[in-house]
């Protein structure tokens, strides 16, 4: 099957690492005009936008997803530069550890809020912006970057994994509001990747258990995961719309 993102224009959040960065280069080396997200660090956005097939349109824009105005003053700013956005990942999101048994109420507070503005809130604002475009030109693809933890459930990350079951509830919910409007969301849920988020955890003593999770001996390359968005972007594939699929090397399994 060739896929051929060719006068499509592709926002990533989070698209100056790991998974997000994966997927710009994917989809940028599929002709896809690829419009990156980062928060803060611009130099290694810069670095990321430098990579990608120089024969497209791509940009980069500063973005706290945390921040409701931020997130329409961006949208403002992406449709003064591009006439339709087709698809939308969901990337960006954050993984702070709070074990219950340790960190006082001030921080446990802090965590919850900071989690849930990121990886749920935000993520809700960005499909709101999005899908109200993707209405008006007719179409197009959500896809959102959800994890194993929201089954399994995260011990010492508990809002993560709060915050990702609550974004699949949300993904299935927009998936039936929107396929009317012919726009398909989709839902992919990794298990732990090679990213700088999960270095530290990876890196840790408890690294190589970890990895033994899988069968496989490993954890997911960001690769893998965006494949599995390109094929998911790509048209043919809106049926399969609100599915939510594992990618963790059968490390967790569900029915």
């Amino acid at each position: 099957m060739l896929i051929d993102f060719t006068g499509k224009n592709v926002l990533i959040t989070g698209g100056s690492r790991g998974i997000g960065k994966a997927c710009a280069q994917l989809f940028a080396s599929l002709n896809a005009n690829v419009i990156i997200t980062y928060k803060s660090n611009r130099e290694e956005a810069e670095q990321t936008l430098a990579t990608l097939n120089p024969s497209q349109k791509h940009s980069l824009f500063q973005l706290d997803q945390s921040d409701a105005a931020a997130i329409e003053t961006f949208f403002t700013l992406v449709m003064q530069q591009y006439s339709h956005v087709d698809v939308l990942v969901n990337n960006a999101g954050i993984y702070l550890e709070h074990k219950v048994a340790e960190v006082s109420y001030a921080e446990w507070q802090q965590s919850w809020i900071e989690t849930l503005n990121t990886n749920l809130t935000g993520v809700a604002n960005l499909c709101y912006f999005a899908s109200r475009q993707m209405i008006q030109q007719g179409g197009g693809k959500v896809i959102n970057i959800s994890s194993r933890g929201a089954f399994r459930g995260e011990p010492d990350h508990p809002a993560y994994a709060a915050s990702k079951a609550k974004l699949n509830a949300m993904s299935q919910s927009l998936a039936v509001a929107l396929a009317p409007h012919h726009i398909s969301v989709h839902i992919i849920a990794p298990g732990f990747v090679e990213t700088n988020m999960a270095a530290k955890v990876l890196n840790s003593p408890a690294g190589q258990s970890i990895k033994q999770q899988s069968p496989f001996n490993r954890v997911a390359h960001p690769e893998e995961i965006a494949r599995l968005a390109a094929m998911y972007a790509s048209p043919g594939f809106e049926f399969t719309s609100a599915g939510i699929v594992d990618i963790n090397g059968a490390s967790y399994l569900r029915s």
